[in-house]
């Protein structure tokens, strides 16, 4: 009487179908006791194997998408900074503007929230099914310029083209070498209105001459990035400073400073 069973857990795992071969009793169980018909029992087990792939490609994808936290939308605190348009950044979690190939630019000082939302837009986007890679900027311009050097441009460009929105975290706070604002603009253009990226940076778009060290490149990338884009300007404080505020830290470190400056 066994060997039925064996050779069901056998041709389902050759079909790959691990989700009803694991749970393949306790589903039969369900579907008898709901008094199931054959073809809604069918229907009951791909619904548990689909969900069991879209479980496991989730989990990979955002291990590939490599973010430096966990961040959700439901832990921005929009109260603290009024500055964001809530109704536009559940607008972006949709992801439409991924699958149109356009571009996100979250502007504002350090502190305010922007890799927060930068991070937490993707985890949607990928719960939406579309692929997704973060990355520093100078991370990604230390990759762009080694695979220059190396005669490997090539690779370096396709692999940062590959995945259907790239989020370029920090541009801005430290300025690119002039051949570095080169690459980069190739990048933008490989990806020009085939994939979505999103910028978080700390300066204003008019401020893009300094840090690219070159006003005619910083043009030709904004021209491509601005052309269908959503940009956000947040403005406000640190929620750092805000927190150190709270607990009475700044005050109590500007005290000192008064102190010093009166002894010296």
């Amino acid at each position: 009487m066994t060997a039925v069973p064996d050779r069901l857990t056998e041709m389902l795992t050759r079909l790959k179908l691990t989700a009803v071969r694991d749970q393949l009793d306790g589903l039969l169980d369900d579907a008898s006791r709901q008094d199931l018909s054959l073809r809604e029992t069918l229907v009951l087990l791909c619904e548990r194997e689909i969900a069991r792939k879209d479980e496991r490609r989730i989990e990979m994808t955002m291990k590939l998408a490599r973010f430096p936290f966990v961040r959700e939308l439901t832990g921005f605190d929009f109260a603290a900074q009024p500055s964001v348009d809530a109704k536009q950044v559940r607008e972006l979690a949709a992801a439409r503007f991924i699958a149109n190939g356009e571009n996100v630019l979250l502007l504002g000082p350090p502190g305010v929230g922007k890799t927060h939302l930068a991070v937490a837009l993707g985890r949607t986007a990928i719960l939406a099914g579309h692929s997704v890679q973060f990355v520093a900027a100078t991370t990604l311009v230390a990759h762009l310029a080694k695979g220059h050097s190396v005669g490997r441009l090539e690779e370096r460009l396709a692999h940062f083209a590959k995945p259907k929105l790239l989020i370029i975290d920090e541009l801005g706070y430290l300025p690119f070498e002039p051949d570095a604002a080169h690459l980069f603009f190739q990048l933008v253009s490989r990806r020009y209105e085939k994939g979505a990226i999103l910028i978080t940076s700390n300066r204003s778009v008019g401020e893009w001459g300094t840090v690219f060290g070159d006003p005619v490149v910083a043009t030709a990338i904004l021209d491509r990035l601005l052309h269908h884009s959503h940009v956000l300007t947040i403005r406000g404080d640190s929620y750092r400073l805000k927190e150190k505020r709270r607990s009475g830290l700044l005050q109590k470190a500007a005290a000192g400073e008064g102190k010093t400056e009166r002894k010296a």
